[in-house]
């Protein structure tokens, strides 16, 4: 892929290459023939007219998310992120019984059911009958469909726009940005509101995080390019929030181009100009990006390598996608690294993707009793060391990789 897929323009500007990597959701039967696995190439790169990070290879969304491996409900975190999130929105918008919310990406449920149990309509769309199938077990209804201008006009056909539409880390899993958020303008009424949240760029590129870079994230997300493409679409932001969570997200609020009474808020004004400051404006900035990706890299291998020589062993936990990219870029295997720990049983008993190093439960990890444990989603690295603290009984100790090693006392 040559072209921007936001806005046409060319892709001459490469921030990370990370080679050849297989989908990092892509977990492997124990006894699946390993030579079939499919990789492909991961490299981000930079729009030269309106400065949107995307891959410049788009792996099939069908073989991405079809038997989706992620759900939402095992991060406690995450959970009270989204009851978090549900009180204020039926605060701030007024919602009621005659309201209709509609989340584009709904996982599992985890946070419409918020407002189900509140008596607010809701309506999710997930592309991923696994985790649809999870959501109707709790009440929650799904379509199972990759949603884009198609699906909106049908259910604005149907009378069915929404009041509150919620797109929570999914604009950077969409192959098509521009038919989303054109589905986005068509299922909005028009005084409703759209929030969406996202890792942040700008907090990608100050802390190194390249982990997050994978075949499912199509786009990396600013708000300089973001607003961009909502204006094309006929929606204008006019706030935003920024979140500790994935590491530094953004969750922006739009309307429709046509809604009065709304004025820039400080906090979105604040925003653009911490962009413009970090230079996301100018392209060096992103191919500086490049040589602290291997800063990083090697600060691993290097802590890995002196692991080994003291007999040391090493564990890792949590088989998340970031944590996939990670080790594949540093050309890991269990020879490096013995085991990965999970909750999500729906990941135990499998192999991680290109590593093919064995995902089991946090029970057999304290089994094993590491010298240290890798806490692979960084991001969640407070709740990981509270959940696992009886590891520091036999003296382990917990590390996290990014953006360079730290050993944590």
């Amino acid at each position: 892929m040559t072209a921007c897929r936001a806005c046409g323009g060319s892709l001459t500007v490469t921030m990370a290459d990370l080679g050849l990597q297989p989908p990092s959701n892509a977990f492997l039967d124990p006894a699946a023939d390993p030579g079939g696995e499919r990789r492909y190439p991961l490299r981000a790169k930079v729009c030269d007219r309106c400065r949107l990070v995307q891959v410049d290879y788009d792996v099939d969304p069908r073989e991405l998310f079809g038997d989706y491996v992620y759900f939402s409900s095992y991060s406690e975190d995450w959970l009270r992120h989204a009851e978090e999130y549900s009180r204020m929105a039926r605060a701030r918008f007024g919602l009621n019984a005659a309201s209709l919310v509609v989340e584009l990406a709904s996982n599992d449920g985890y946070l419409l059911k918020n407002f189900v149990a509140a008596g607010i309509p809701a309506l999710g769309i997930d592309p991923s009958d696994t985790v649809a199938a999870a959501a109707a077990k709790i009440g929650v209804p799904t379509l199972v469909e990759f949603f884009g201008e198609t699906i909106a006009a049908r259910l604005r056909a149907e009378g069915r726009q929404a009041d509150l539409i919620i797109g929570n880390n999914v604009l950077a899993h969409v192959p098509q940005l521009t038919d989303f958020v054109a589905g986005i303008a068509t299922l909005l009424k028009p005084q409703g509101t759209v929030t969406i949240e996202f890792p942040h760029l700008l907090q990608l590129i100050e802390h190194v995080e390249f982990d997050t870079i994978y075949h499912e994230h199509y786009s990396y997300l600013s708000l300089l390019a973001i607003e961009q493409v909502f204006a094309r679409a006929g929606l204008r932001l006019y706030d935003a929030e920024e979140l500790s969570t994935h590491g530094g997200s953004l969750r922006i609020y739009a309307s429709r181009t046509d809604r009065t009474g709304l004025e820039d808020s400080v906090a979105l004004r604040g925003v653009r100009a911490r962009e413009a400051a970090a230079g996301l404006e100018d392209l060096e900035t992103y191919r500086r990006f490049g040589l602290r990706v291997e800063e990083c890299r090697h600060s691993l291998l290097e802590f890995l390598a002196g692991a080994k020589r003291e007999g040391r062993r090493v564990a890792a936990y949590g088989a998340a996608a970031k944590g996939n990219t990670l080790m594949n870029f540093c050309g890991l295997t269990a020879a490096d690294i013995a085991i990965v720990a999970d909750r999500n049983p729906h990941k135990q008993g499998k192999l991680l993707p290109g590593t093919h190093i064995p995902v089991v439960s946090p029970e057999e990890l304290l089994r094993r009793r590491p010298d240290y444990v890798l806490i692979l989603p960084w991001n969640l690295s407070a709740e990981i060391m509270r959940q696992l603290d009886e590891v520091r009984a036999w003296g382990a100790r917990f590390v996290t990789p990014v953006p360079l090693i730290r050993i944590h006392e």
